[in-house]
This record gives C-alpha cells, sequence and structure tokens, in this order.
C-alpha cells in the first residue's frame, strides 16, 4: 500500500531536523571549545604551538572521532583517553626526529589504534581522533623544546572539551542496556504466568508483543555508547543476558498448547519457576538482590521434570513406571506428544537459567551469587587482561574484518607519512588527514567518498583563495569569521555529507593558519594538492587490501560457521545415540573452533551492515551478492548449535533404545548434509554445483512421533536439530517477503 506524501515528506523532514540538531549541539561545544583555547594561547598568551594544539585536541575529538553517547558519557570518555593523548603526543614528538622513525611510529600507532575496535564501538569511535592527535606532532619540526606548549595546549583543549560535553545542551540519557533487558525479563515473566494457567497459551497478541520486546535486545537497535561489546565480564554477561533472554520470549512465544488442555502439576511447576527468575532477573538488573533463590528453584522444578520424562528415576509409583536397570525410566507413560512439549519446557527452563546466570554476572561479576557454569560462562573467573588478550588474539588473523581494517589503514598512513617526509610535501599532515578520513572499508566506498571529497575540496579551495586575497594579512577578519564558520561547518557538515565537510573544513583550516603564518592564496593550492595526494594513498589501499570489504568476508565466514557446526551436529547426535560414550565437552576443539566461528561471523556481520552494496567492479570477488540470504539466521545457527550440544551433552545422559538411537543419529547426519549444502551455497568454490539449495527441506518429518521407549532425550535432539531445520531454511530462503522485502535485504534482516 502507497504512503501518503506529506507523511512520507513529514518523516524525512523529521529526521533531518532530528540530525541537524544532533550535529548542532556538537559544533556549539566544539567551536567554543576550539575557539576559546585558540584565542587564549594565540592572543591571550601568544603561544601559537599551544593555540594549535588546543584547537586540533578539541576539533580532533569532537568533530573527527565518532564519539558514542550523549555529551556526558563522551565527556567520561574523554576523560579516560586523556592519558593516551598525551602519550601520543610525546611519541610523536619525538619519532619527527626522523623520517623512518616517524613512519615506522605511524604503522605501529596507526595499527594500534585502528585494531582497538575489537574493544567495541567506544575506542571504535575514538580511534581517528587518537590518529591525529599522533599525526600532528609527527611532522617537522623537530622540536622536544616545545613539548610543554604541546601538552599544555592539548590538555587545556581536552579539559575545555570534557566540560562543555557535560554541561553545555545535555541531552536525555536513553534507557541503557540493562534496562531493556529488565524489560524483556518482566515480559518473559508475563508469557510464563499466562502459559501456566488456563488456557494455557499464548494468543497472537502476545506472541507479537513478545517478539518486538525481543527485538528491541538486537545490537542494531541499542544505541552504540549502550551497547555492551567490551571483552570484560560484565559486557560479556550483559550481552549474554540479551541474548539468553531474546530465546527464552522466541521459546515462549513457540511453545504449543498442552495435549488435552491441562499441561500437568509437574509443567506448570516449571512455568511458575520461570515466572520467579524472570522476575527476580529483572530486579536484579535494576540493582537489585542475586536472583540465586529463584534460580535454584528453577533448577530443582527442571530436574523433577526431566526425571518425569526419562532421566534418572524417581521413587517408583506405578508399576508402569519401575526403572530401567540403568535407572531411567521407560517413556511409554508418556504419549509422544507430552514428551515433545516436556521437551519444549525444558529449553525454556534453560534459557531462563542462562538469564539469570548472565546477568547476576553482568550486575555483581566475578563476586556472582548464582552457580556458575564453566563451559557456557567459561569467561566468569577470568581476570581482564586474560579477556582482553582472547578478544585481540580471535582477531588476530587475515580473516577478522578488524585485522583488515587495521591493516589497510595503517599501511596506508605509513604510506602518507613516508611521501609527505620524503618529498618534503608542505603542511604533509593534511595529506595524512584525508588518508584517516577517506579510506574506507570497500573499494567502491572509498572511490564515491573520494570524488565527492575532491569536489568539496576544490570548491573550499577557491572560497579559501578568494578570501585570502581579499582580506589579506588582516588577522582580525579571520579571528572574527572562525568560530561563525567553525559553528556552521560542523553542523551542516556531517548531515550533508563528506563533500561538504571537506569544503567547509578547507576554508575552516585557511582561517587557522592565516592566522599562525602570513597567509597567502597558495595555502588554498597546498591543501588542494595534499588531499589529492592523500586521497590518491588511500585508494591505491583501498584496491589492494580488501576490496571488498566485508562482502565476501561474511560469505566466508558464514560458511565457516556452517562447516563446524556440522561437525559439532554430528558429534552430538552421536553422543546421544550412544549413551554419552562419545560425549564431548566444550573445551574440546569442534566447540572452540565454532565459538571462534561465531565470533568472526557476527563482526563481519556488523560491518557488512554498514557498507552499501558493492557497485562497481573493484576487486570482484567468488561471486555476486546474495540478496535472498538472510545473514542473521547463519549466526543463530551457530548459536544455536552451541547451545543445544552443551545442554544435551550434559550428564547423566539417558540409555536409548536402538531404535531410538539409530533414529537420532540418522536425523543428526541429515541436519550435517544439509548445513554442508548451505555453507557451500553461501561461499561455493570452483567444483561446488551449481543446482540451488532446495527451499524446503523435510528431514524431521516423522521423526517427532519417536520410536516406542524413546525418552525425552531423544525428542530434546529432534527439537534441536528441527530448531537448526529451520534456521538453515531461513539462511536460505530466497523469496520475497509479503511486504516485498526478501529476508537479507539490508536494513530489512528478520528477527528470530
Amino acid at each position: 500500500m502507497l504512503r501518503d506524501p506529506v507523511e512520507v515528506w513529514g518523516a524525512a523532514a523529521g529526521r533531518i531536523r532530528a540530525a541537524y540538531a544532533a550535529s548542532g549541539r556538537r559544533a556549539v561545544r566544539v567551536t567554543l571549545v576550539a575557539a576559546t583555547g585558540f584565542y587564549f594561547f594565540r592572543y591571550g598568551l601568544d603561544r601559537p604551538v599551544a593555540a594549535t594544539y588546543a584547537l586540533f585536541a578539541a576539533v580532533a575529538l569532537g568533530g573527527l572521532a565518532k564519539l558514542p553517547g550523549t555529551g556526558r558519557q563522551c565527556a567520561v570518555l574523554t576523560l579516560r583517553l586523556v592519558p593516551v593523548c598525551w602519550v601520543l603526543v610525546v611519541v610523536g614528538t619525538y619519532l619527527s626526529a626522523r623520517t623512518w622513525s616517524a613512519v615506522v611510529g605511524m604503522l605501529v600507532v596507526g595499527f594500534t589504534l585502528a585494531f582497538a575496535a575489537v574493544g567495541g564501538p567506544r575506542p571504535a569511535g575514538a580511534a581517528p581522533g587518537l590518529q591525529l592527535l599522533y599525526i600532528l606532532p609527527s611532522f617537522p619540526p623537530y622540536d622536544p623544546g616545545s613539548l610543554g606548549d604541546r601538552l599544555v595546549g592539548t590538555t587545556t583543549g581536552l579539559a575545555l572539551f570534557i566540560a562543555a560535553e557535560a554541561l553545555i545542551l545535555p541531552e536525555p540519557t536513553p534507557p541503557p542496556y540493562r534496562e531493556r533487558a529488565a524489560r524483556a525479563a518482566q515480559a518473559a515473566a508475563h508469557c510464563a504466568t499466562l502459559l501456566a494457567a488456563p488456557p494455557y497459551a499464548l494468543n497472537e497478541a502476545d506472541r507479537r508483543a513478545a517478539r518486538d520486546i525481543g527485538r528491541a535486545l538486537r545490537s542494531l537497535t541499542v544505541p552504540e555508547a549502550d551497547r555492551p561489546a567490551g571483552p570484560g565480564v560484565r559486557d560479556r554477561a550483559l550481552a549474554h543476558t540479551g541474548l539468553a533472554t531474546r530465546t527464552l520470549l522466541s521459546r515462549l512465544a513457540q511453545l504449543s498448547g498442552a495435549p488435552g488442555g491441562d499441561p500437568g502439576p509437574d509443567v506448570t511447576a516449571v512455568l511458575h519457576a520461570v515466572t520467579c527468575v524472570s522476575t527476580a532477573t529483572a530486579s536484579c538488573l535494576r540493582q537489585g538482590p542475586s536472583p540465586v533463590t529463584a534460580y535454584e528453584d528453577l533448577v530443582a522444578a527442571r530436574a523433577h521434570l526431566w526425571r518425569l520424562s526419562g532421566g534418572a528415576a524417581p521413587a517408583p509409583t506405578t508399576a508402569a513406571a519401575i526403572p530401567l536397570a540403568d535407572g531411567t525410566v521407560p517413556a511409554q507413560e508418556f504419549p509422544p506428544a507430552v514428551l515433545c512439549r516436556h521437551a519444549a519446557v525444558l529449553e525454556i527452563a534453560d534459557a531462563a537459567l542462562a538469564m539469570g546466570t548472565a546477568a547476576d554476572l553482568a550486575m555483581r561479576g566475578r563476586r556472582a551469587a548464582v552457580e556458575v557454569s564453566p563451559g557456557r560462562f567459561w569467561y566468569a573467573r577470568a581476570w581482564a587482561p586474560s579477556l582482553w588478550w582472547h578478544r585481540l588474539r580471535g582477531h588476530a588473523g587475515r580473516r577478522s574484518v578488524f585485522f583488515q581494517n587495521a591493516a589497510r589503514l595503517a599501511v596506508a598512513l605509513t604510506a602518507a607519512r613516508l611521501v609527505a617526509g620524503v618529498d618534503t610535501l608542505p603542511h604533509g599532515f593534511w595529506a595524512m588527514l584525508a588518508t584517516l578520513t577517506l579510506t574506507r572499508t570497500t573499494m567502491d566506498e572509498t572511490w564515491r567518498t573520494i570524488r565527492l571529497a575532491l569536489a568539496g575540496t576544490l570548491a573550499g579551495a577557491l572560497v579559501s583563495a578568494g578570501l585570502l586575497n581579499l582580506v589579506g594579512a588582516d588577522t582580525a577578519v579571520y579571528a572574527a569569521v572562525l568560530p561563525v564558520w567553525m559553528l556552521f561547518a560542523f553542523t551542516v557538515g556531517p548531515v550533508r555529507g563528506v563533500g561538504w565537510a571537506q569544503g567547509f573544513f578547507t576554508v575552516l583550516v585557511a582561517l587557522v593558519f592565516a592566522q599562525l603564518a602570513p597567509p597567502t592564496w597558495r595555502l588554498a593550492e597546498v591543501r588542494l594538492l595534499d588531499v589529492l595526494i592523500g586521497s590518491a594513498i588511500g585508494a591505491v589501499f583501498g584496491l589492494l587490501a580488501w576490496p571488498r570489504g566485508a562482502h565476501d568476508e561474511l560469505r566466508n565466514a558464514a560458511a565457516e560457521l556452517l562447516r563446524r557446526a556440522a561437525e559439532i551436529v554430528v558429534a552430538t547426535s552421536a553422543s546421544v545415540a550412544a549413551g554419552g560414550t562419545a560425549a564431548t565437552t566444550f573445551g574440546v576443539p569442534s566447540h572452540r573452533s565454532l565459538g571462534q566461528a561465531v565470533i568472526l561471523a557476527e563482526s563481519a556481520y556488523a560491518q557488512f551492515q554498514s557498507e552499501p552494496a558493492p557497485f562497481g567492479g573493484w576487486g570482484r570477488g567468488r561471486g555476486e551478492a546474495l540478496p535472498g540470504v538472510d545473514w542473521q539466521a547463519t549466526l543463530m545457527a551457530g548459536h544455536h548449535t552451541l547451545w543445544g550440544s552443551q545442554r544435551l551433552l550434559e550428564p547423566p545422559l539417558a540409555r536409548l533404545v536402538p531404535a531410538a538411537a539409530e533414529s537420532v543419529g540418522g536425523l543428526g547426519d541429515r541436519v550435517c548434509g544439509r548445513m554442508l549444502l548451505v555453507s557451500a551455497a553461501l561461499d561455493p568454490g570452483g567444483d561446488t554445483p551449481t543446482a540451488p539449495v532446495p527451499r524446503i527441506a523435510p528431514a524431521v518429518e516423522g521423526f517427532a512421533s519417536g520410536p516406542p521407549g524413546a525418552p525425552r532425550l531423544y525428542y530434546a535432539t529432534v527439537s534441536w536439530l528441527d530448531s537448526l531445520m529451520t534456521d538453515l531454511a531461513r539462511i536460505a530462503r530466497g523469496g520475497p517477503e509479503p511486504n516485498g522485502t526478501t529476508p537479507g535485504q539490508q536494513g530489512g534482516h528478520r528477527p528470530e
């Protein structure tokens, strides 16, 4: 249905006004700080070096850096970065003695700062500004005697910037991620309450509400400053809380009605315990007590239902419930439909227990009261340096997009510094600044950005040349125009795009340097030449180093994830069929390999979301784009494989009758084969068959009824494999959705 044009234009106008309001607030702060620091040192104390560093410290972190969050959140982050800024200024000053030392320093510093993006949005956003604070002092003249002025100017600029961000035009603080998770936990408690009382089912409105609340926990819907993306225990646990809560809501929404209408007191006891854990988790996330009591109650209720469904036997109450020799209860006393629902309820209990444990870890760290599984929560007892090392080591390879981005940018900046030093390029740091700001993760995007930037720089150079010729050496005019132009540039530039921003910045630097040295119209010419050289260097290395960015890497990472998942599916199914004699633990290489594959695929997917689809011929990869692929379903398949395998292999494992063992093993082989087919379709090799993967995979049909004597473990395994088949069907589904989009369209990914 076509939308009203007035409504469309009204929504667009609202977004534009919001964008200008956000950039305007930041522009007011940066302008006040930069102008105050610059004028104080330049005209008040006649210390031009300190004036330059005060201005560029504010511009680096307020304009070039992309600090996430509100003004107060940015102020806190900047305060933590002050020592780093001091170190960069000192190192850059001393390494500027020789071109070779400055070049080597640029390679090391450039890679380190760019690779710090593995720590989450905060270090990633601060990295460009920090790069500038090394680039500026690394250029001649080599003058260690001015280091004091450089540090004084930098510190003053940062102090004023911190105060301005915290106090001037404060924005409303959005709810933190833990509050979003608390609301989702409350919604899970509501759903569990409804499922534990007549009619023992959710209506469509309840299911839709659960899906909507779970979608609010997706990282793409959370402001960058509030995303729990760091490597520490609390950040990892908070992200784990969100994933477990989304899983819980999804399983509650999918729980079917009980056969015969009444699920029985044991099922309702588990659901009541899930309600208590969810409520206690929400309270814990809001600074309340640990959910340990509710957690222990749910553990007991879950264990009781497990025993009734064919696990370790309770005392027999009827002749039909006499235990077998190995201590398990024959499951014939429950019809298959009841056992299937028991398996689904136990999966709900597992998700609730994971949610409660993760929430306690997120709020209390290593002092959490809930018992922690060493497998799923491997990070709970690790120290911060160990977790940082684990994160860095996991991305220290050419298959990580973080490594690719850091290597590409570091080598490009190093080349720019070498060219500027060897050719004694006037104002050579402008060339490096152009390389820093114009190099993108794909060649297509880099080339488009360069075209716009060169056009904007040319326009800005013409304006600057005319202004310098007209005004001459009258610095009072430049001093009067600078703050007005700065406010305009930092308000309009971020909204209108890179071409406008480069044009405004060209005039801005002309206004600044006209107050530091005798001005000439050739300053505009030098600026244009530097931007041309810097952008050319960025284009060359963008073409040579992973020119398609995450588009190729996502295909490779997703295919590798599915191959690792297929190994675990086969191993887990075989272990269940063998009664645990072939069981593995989380520490075996197959599980660690899948965990690493999930990490690399998630980082590639996050970058893929920010990249436009390739439109040129630069560095064509192994095939065309796959617009019908739901990449997020691939990530969820990896998580579901890990979680399900860990849950099913928890000892003791019930003994399967021969028919059930054969059935589970065969179904695991079929799911594994399906994973390998989808993997080959995502990342085909030269000899991969070109036939499309079938859209419908009836691999689980006929298994839900189960062979006679199959215990609950059989139905839990079938349920797990069925959920994986659902994920695989979503990955391979390429047809349009009812709203006209495809599941894999960028920006239109279906929520799980």
